[in-house]
């Protein structure tokens, strides 16, 4: 296997992948940055639960995916905004609502990797890693 250029992105892709294709979860290689996102996944609701599995090689990240009684999944769309070739930064006074409060931007700020209202709240800008709905 390759190693990815964008270990962030392959995560959402695989994400959004078993999403569509309607699996209870889904096992992505683990590291902070992937944790911290799960947290706040878990903690909006956009999923049910996260846990560690180790491995004699590196952490599996194992993401249990929310649906709701009707099939339908609670993550619509998941997307990278900043790149590794493009990165994008906002500051805490351009951090506005994401599609009238339904989603949320996932910001890596000073104070840690957080949502955009809790950044709006902390005065605080950073770049913007990904956008949820």
């Amino acid at each position: 296997m390759s190693a990815t250029s964008d270990p962030i992105a392959d995560m959402l892709t695989r994400i959004r992948n078993a999403v569509k294709a309607e699996h209870l979860k889904v096992d992505i290689p683990s590291s902070k940055m992937k944790v911290a996102i799960a947290k706040i996944l878990k903690d909006e609701g956009f999923i049910k639960n996260y846990k560690l599995i180790e491995d004699n090689k590196q952490k599996i990240l194992r993401i249990y995916l929310k649906y709701t009684e009707d099939k339908q999944p609670a993550i619509l769309e998941l997307k990278r905004i900043s790149k590794p070739g493009r990165r994008v930064y906002k500051r805490a006074i351009d951090l506005n609502p994401v599609y009238n409060n339904v989603g949320i931007w996932i910001l890596s700020t000073p104070k840690g990797v957080i949502t955009n209202k809790a950044a709006k709240k902390l005065n605080v800008g950073g770049e913007v890693i990904c956008e949820i709905l």
